[in-house]
């Protein structure tokens, strides 16, 4: 679903603004795609947390922060290590951007709009970034770099013509469930503004009722989210008396990433 508006209004004039926006779309790669995804997820998890421990342990040493540069310098030392060779076998792309991620998570950090930067875990969502330079958007088929074949996908926007898509940046990414995805971030006009209509009304959210409109229309709560989280809460039991390590644990960690998906839908 495009994300993502702006609008800039000068007296009753509106002027087009270039805003960001992203189609996400369920992604379908083959065995072989799967296999260089998946190895493309490893290396940008070494990577985030190897410069990440590298970023604690300057400042817990020299009490100094580091920059993207000396990140960058970093990450070429990690790529020349022989045990991490493998790190070669990749796109150098996603590498890169998650070090510029971990860059402007920092920045967040430390003007107080986000926590710290933590390490990934294998067990959470896999994703990669590729830019421009890493992927060729071509009559609606998109391959990416080091990856054979073009990576199937589902166009959800019938009023979007695929084929002409030009997207600056993609992300590929499998959440803890086992989807695949694949989201295309693009730059484009906003919207024009509806013409005012002259009337107003009011909505007020409850829990007996979902909504009540000032109009005294009342929309009755469908109540999906509360059996959603029943059997949620019924899986992480399952999950707790697992235990870790063992196939079964994995079998019950996925069907709670199901669970969440079905209740985030929900709410």
């Amino acid at each position: 679903m495009p994300c993502g508006a702006g609008q800039d209004f000068v007296g009753t004039a509106w002027q087009a603004v270039s805003v960001r926006t992203a189609y996400r779309c369920r992604a379908y790669p083959d065995a072989a795609q799967q296999a260089v995804l998946n190895r493309t997820f490893g290396c940008v998890r070494v990577v985030w947390n190897c410069i990440l421990a590298a970023r604690r342990e300057r400042y817990a040493t020299q009490r100094t922060g580091t920059s993207y540069g000396q990140a960058s310098a970093a990450l070429t030392v990690l790529k020349q290590d022989p045990q991490r060779a493998w790190l070669n076998e990749v796109s150098c792309v996603p590498l890169q951007q998650a070090l510029r991620h971990q860059q402007q998570a920092f920045a967040a950090f430390f003007a107080k709009r986000a926590r710290h930067p933590r390490f990934k875990s294998r067990h959470g969502r896999q994703a990669a970034e590729y830019t421009r330079s890493a992927f060729v958007m071509r009559n609606g088929e998109l391959r990416l770099a080091k990856t054979p074949g073009p990576l199937a996908f589902v166009w959800s926007w019938p009023d979007v013509d695929v084929a002409r898509l030009d997207p600056t940046t993609v992300f590929v990414s499998k959440e803890p469930d086992g989807r695949w995805y694949v989201t295309f971030a693009i730059d484009a006009n906003a919207p024009a503004p509806l013409p005012e209509t002259g009337q107003a009304a009011g909505v007020d959210l409850g829990i007996s009722s979902f909504a009540v409109t000032s109009d005294g229309e009342r929309i009755a709560n469908p109540r999906h989210l509360q059996r959603k989280a029943r059997h949620l809460a019924r899986y992480q039991r399952r999950l707790a008396r697992c235990q870790n390590g063992s196939a079964n644990r994995a079998k019950a960690r996925a069907k709670v990433a199901r669970a969440h998906r079905k209740a985030r839908n929900a709410r």
